[in-house]
């Protein structure tokens, strides 16, 4: 090649390169040339299909073989796209999924949070429910895998089923059914024609549950949050409320139920037949105020139920209402803390059912809480008035006590010996005045308990209160007062000035002298203190109950005559002289004059 030629080349090399630099045409996206295959096999070219999808064919290959690995028999419900339907009724709003066939979210329509916001019970982020089975010695999640939902009708409940067909005979169903005006979810589980793929042992069902923050005070909320639980043979039960401790307790019974119960509201599974066994499991992390507490239930569900189609179960998520939860099963109400006998049965047989009464006809819960005040105060008044008329025969006594004391100052023994038979002489039981207020206290105390748990007066205003359920707080502090708080009730100052006020009153008649008369005044201190952050429907009751009883007390002074009294007491002394002691007042004297000796030793 000569150089003529060699150039020549060279030039045509330019030419071409320029050519196709600057005039050859573009080539267009790949996505404007691709086709789906329907349109590729419609015109005839197979072969170019199988070229362009080869990878992706190999991709699925791969996939199909990871499944069929994991998964084994149920790999056809590995992959899917995730659907949810909701399904609703005049009460709740409920969401499930087709990837697990389960409850994904649970919204209660007639409530918010205190914030304003919908009430979520539950939700995707702060709930995972999980359902293990031992697929040929692995553990298999079935609540991982993919469904075909169908929805119907059963007259007023709506049926949804979530079924995966694996083979002809060969199926799992979740089905639900959800009528109308109840906070009840009915779930089956169904496995058909799979005993050859799944061990014949208990099921593992967990749920876990990152309970919500939906009040006002997250204290009182951790308070009165835990798992309870119901078993065949020893009945209610459940972990500790106020605890911020780990609290986890392992049951080796049948269990009926389980119940995650917050302060107004439960989440809870109650079963047909029952549980064979489980671990239930609360915690608090302190820092994090999103959050009530964290409870983990784990259940084992009897895989002979599931097989022979009793795998019958009840969701429950509904408020923490005593009426309600009356019907849900054996002893569900008692999610519903009323307080140790004899306070929740007063609170059970009397204030709720006068609650209801009254709630009838007024629509302010504040002018219920009055009337209460005075129809419990009109029932009580008896025991008021033996009580008052105690402490004025005692004031009646006084100086003769005093004289008791002054003469035997050095033998206490013989002082308490000689006001005895003064008791006798004259008629008067030095218990006599005690006794009455001891009958009131149950009922006193029955409202500790009542009034931080009626859901009734949750948003309920009255006054400055913008919820009766919670403290009124009339002014919030820039710092925190130890067993205080960080804000003033106001309607626990006014419970705590009105209790001393009655206190005076009740010291203008009493014999009661030294370090116990200023440890009654203290005691409203004291209290002003314990129920700064209780409701406030709680404080305005005592305070209310405190003027009545004050106005009580200044109209039986006014029918109580105390030189009439006097009188009465000197008559009695005449009668009483040659009467003999009873067996109760040998009984103390014996048991003084033993104390005596022992001390003398």
């Amino acid at each position: 090649m000569d150089r003529n030629q060699a150039t020549g080349l060279i030039l045509i090399a330019l030419m071409v390169m320029l050519y196709f630099y600057f005039f050859a045409p573009k080539p267009e996206p790949v996505e404007e040339h691709q086709k789906d295959t329907t349109e590729l096999v419609e015109e005839g070219t197979v072969e170019s299909v199988i070229d362009q999808y080869t990878p992706a064919v190999a991709e699925d290959s791969a996939q199909q073989a990871f499944n069929q690995q994991k998964y084994g028999v149920f790999a056809k419900g590995a992959s899917g796209k995730k659907e949810d339907i909701t399904i609703e009724n005049e009460l709740v709003k409920i969401s499930l999924t087709n990837k697990g066939g389960k409850v994904n979210k649970v919204e209660l329509k007639n409530f918010t949070t205190y914030y304003g916001e919908p009430l979520i019970l539950l939700d995707g982020e702060s709930n995972n429910f999980s359902l293990l089975v031992n697929n040929i010695g692995r553990q298999l999640n079935i609540y991982d895998l993919y469904y075909t939902p169908a929805q119907r009708t059963e007259g007023d409940t709506t049926v949804i089923t979530f079924n995966l067909d694996i083979a002809p005979g060969q199926s799992v169903k979740h089905i639900y059914k959800l009528g109308k005006e109840t906070y009840q979810l009915s779930y089956q589980l169904k496995i058909e024609g799979l005993d050859q793929y799944i061990s014949k042992e208990n099921l593992i069902y967990t749920w876990d549950d990152r309970l919500k923050t939906q009040e006002k005070d997250l204290t009182m909320s951790r308070n009165n949050s835990t798992i309870n639980y119901y078993t065949l043979r020893d009945g209610f039960d459940g972990l500790a409320e106020r605890s911020t401790d780990v609290e986890e307790e392992t049951i080796e019974e049948p269990i009926k139920w389980v119940a995650i119960k917050q302060r107004f509201f439960v989440s809870g599974i109650i079963a047909q037949n029952s549980f064979n066994k489980g671990r239930l499991k609360t915690s608090v992390d302190p820092a994090d105020l999103s959050t009530v507490k964290t409870a983990q239930v784990v259940l084992s569900l009897p895989y002979e139920d599931i097989k022979s189609g009793k795998g019958n179960y009840t969701y429950y998520f509904g408020p923490n209402d005593y009426h309600i939860l009356n019907d849900v099963a054996d002893d569900f109400e008692n999610n519903l803390d009323l307080g140790w006998p004899p306070m929740k049965w007063i609170n059970r047989w009397v204030i709720i059912p006068l609650f209801d009464l009254l709630g009838n006809f007024i629509s302010n819960y504040g002018i219920i809480i009055i009337v209460m005040v005075l129809l419990i105060k009109l029932v009580l008044s008896p025991l008021s008035y033996k009580s008052y008329l105690s402490m004025a025969k005692m004031k009646v006594l006084k100086p003769e006590l005093d004289e008791i004391k002054e003469k035997h100052s050095e033998d206490l023994t013989k002082a308490q010996q000689e006001q005895m038979k003064l008791y006798q002489k004259v008629g008067v039981s030095p218990l006599s005045g005690c006794i009455p207020m001891l009958l009131q206290m149950p009922i006193l105390f029955a409202m500790f308990y009542f009034f931080p748990q009626s859901i009734e007066l949750r948003g309920e205003s009255f006054l400055w209160a913008e919820d009766l359920s919670t403290y009124d707080s009339i002014l919030n502090l820039p710092f925190t007062i130890p067993f205080y708080g960080d804000h003033v009730s106001l309607f626990v100052l006014l419970m705590t000035l009105s209790t001393i006020l009655y206190t005076w009153s009740n010291q203008q008649v009493s014999t009661v002298q030294g370090p116990m008369k200023t440890f009654s005044y203290l005691m409203p201190v004291i209290f002003m203190f314990v129920l700064n952050s209780y409701p406030a429907a709680l404080s305005f009751y005592y305070f209310v109950s405190n003027l009545v009883t004050f106005g009580q007390q200044a109209l039986i002074r006014r029918f109580v005559d105390e030189e009439k009294i006097r009188v009465i007491l000197e008559e009695n002394k005449k009668k009483n002289v040659n009467k003999k002691k009873s067996k109760f007042q040998q009984r103390l004297e014996e048991a003084m004059k033993a104390s005596q000796a022992k001390g003398k030793k």
